[in-house]
């Protein structure tokens, strides 16, 4: 998420593992980001440059923040509903769908019956 726009820029559904923000890494790239605001997760500091994170809550709310809208209007995503799925690959599909929608307002032109 950029800091100071709020904006997605990627998204990796992973296994919370360091290859997940390798992953990411590679992902946000392009960017040119040159600082990362992170929690205290280990894989931080074995994979980022020590000089390009900083590591507190006050620089990770708005992230926070939005995953918290995430899980709510996703269903889909809330185990203790009816509506929870197993599937990594829906998960996938919904989320990038919802981020493509609230983030940038892009409709979907397919429906879930042609995937």
């Amino acid at each position: 998420m950029n800091h100071t726009t709020g904006a997605v820029l990627a998204y990796v559904l992973a296994p919370h593992q360091d290859q997940a923000l390798v992953k990411l890494v590679d992902l946000l790239k392009p960017f040119g980001i040159k600082r990362f605001f992170t929690d205290a997760w280990g894989a931080y500091e074995r994979i980022l440059d020590p000089s390009t994170y900083l590591i507190g809550k006050k620089n990770t709310q708005k992230i926070e923040r939005k995953h918290l809208t995430l899980r709510t209007r996703i269903k889909r995503l809330a185990t203790k509903t009816i509506c929870f799925s197993k599937s990594i690959v829906m998960h996938d599909i919904v989320i990038g769908l919802f981020i493509n929608k609230y983030e940038f307002c892009i409709q979907s032109h397919h429906s879930f019956q042609q995937m």
